[in-house]
């Protein structure tokens, strides 16, 4: 295929050891496969259907197209990228297959959600304030989706506002990415594939079973290589701030149809910026510690990554990135989903939100204040999701821009050209 794969950087034994064992244990957890049902929900279909090629579950409302049985799909008898990678009738692979390495589960052995259930705010008795959820919103339909479920599954599919999505959430990266499901005249479904580049999640749609990265939403090996999935901002804030901004949304129930200990935290001790990566063979960018809290930015050809700490300690910072002026802010009260026993535990590592500082053709600049944040031209109060929720320009929603809270390593090594502030 004409690669040359980078050499592989070994850790030291004592290192390696532990980052095995800790690996084994995290996925050997977090790939139970009992199912149970424990809660009255609302379900998002009410209805499943069943793909023939894979024998997986899927929500209703979900277009299935049949995998390599429709006019463009690869023809009878292809193998799919989960087992040949090297198939010559591919296109050119984006990545060297070999760097695509076994997490240890196999296909959807971390099953994801395929008939999301969801309950009302007022309903909700299984989250503590400072416990991080994933903010999404289309229209008028803003979900929340608890990372005490999304460590467990990884992937949601989903349809939001009448558009078919994918939440995802990589843990051994720390990163969250939503994705529009539909790629010309498909609409794919997505499931974890068991295996890893970058140490990041590596999905695979159920249509054609190409591998797709986590990271970039680009397949990177199989008949759908060189494609990429448009993105949707997505936003980890803490439960108590997200049920103020939104008390008629949305929640992801604990009944998923699967059994597991929902608000354990299936990798404790993961988030320690001491500790090494599992299996991430790149080549460590040494500007910053492997498992620096960083908030990555990337427009265009420019990317910008801002250290967590530096964030946190301006409340506020105003950048530019790709020739767009941008506001990057920062709020304490959400908790590590990666420290402690449970998620609840963690440590305090903040929520954060990037915005187009722009209403009404009016460049806004913004402050910190209690509970909050404020612009010099209104004196308006805003939330962290971006939401005026006093003076002037109360009910103003600011535009959100995509951005992935991250480790370090897996920014640098998605986007190597990136620059960092401080």
């Amino acid at each position: 295929m004409g690669f040359s794969p980078k050499p592989i950087t070994p850790l030291a034994p004592k290192s390696k050891k532990i980052a095995l064992l800790l690996g084994v244990a995290m996925l050997a957890t977090a790939c139970t496969t009992s199912t149970t049902s424990t809660t009255s929900t609302t379900s998002a279909s009410t209805t499943s259907t069943t793909n023939a090629s894979t024998s997986t579950k899927v929500a209703s409302g979900v277009t299935l197209i049949p995998a390599f049985n429709i006019p463009g799909d690869p023809p009878e008898g292809v193998p799919s990228a989960l087992d040949d990678r090297n198939d010559p009738r591919f296109p050119e692979p984006l990545i060297d297959p070999d760097r695509i390495r076994s997490g240890g589960p196999p296909p959807d052995g971390i099953p994801p959600i395929d008939d999301p259930r969801f309950v009302a705010v007022a309903e909700v008795d299984f989250l503590q304030d400072n416990e991080p959820v994933l903010a999404f919103q289309l229209g008028d339909d803003a979900r929340a989706y608890p990372l005490q479920i999304l460590t467990w599954h990884e992937i949601v599919n989903d349809t939001v506002n009448g558009v078919p999505v994918s939440i995802t959430y990589c843990p051994l990266c720390n990163s969250a990415v939503a994705y529009d499901r539909r790629l010309d005249d498909r609409v794919l479904t997505f499931g974890t594939s068991g295996k890893l580049y970058n140490s990041a999640l590596v999905m695979y749609d159920r249509q054609t079973e190409s591998l797709w990265s986590h990271f970039t939403g680009q397949a990177v090996i199989g008949f759908l290589a060189g494609q990429t999935l448009e993105t949707h901002p997505v936003a980890t804030v803490g439960w108590g701030d997200w049920r103020a901004a939104h008390p008629d949304g949305l929640v992801l129930s604990t009944d998923t149809g699967f059994s597991r200990n929902y608000g354990r935290n299936p990798y404790p001790g993961y988030d320690d910026i001491n500790t090494v990566p599992f299996l991430f063979d790149g080549d460590l960018d040494g500007r910053l510690a492997a498992k620096e809290r960083v908030i990555g930015i990337h427009q265009g050809t420019d990317a910008l990554a801002i250290t967590t700490e530096y964030l946190a300690q301006q409340g506020v910072i105003e950048v530019t990135v790709e020739e767009q002026d941008l506001t990057v802010w920062h709020q304490p009260g959400t908790a590590s989903a990666l420290e402690g026993q449970t998620l609840a535990d963690g440590r305090d590592v903040g929520a954060t939100g990037v915005f187009v500082p722009v209403v009404n053709q009016q460049n806004l600049h913004f402050t910190v204040i209690q509970n909050g944040f404020t612009d010099a031209e209104t004196s308006s109060t805003w939330n962290i999701l971006g939401q005026a929720t006093a003076g002037p320009l109360q009910g103003t929603q600011l535009q959100a821009v995509e951005h992935v809270d991250t480790f370090w390593f897996a920014w640098g090594a998605f986007r190597p050209e990136t620059r960092i502030l401080p």
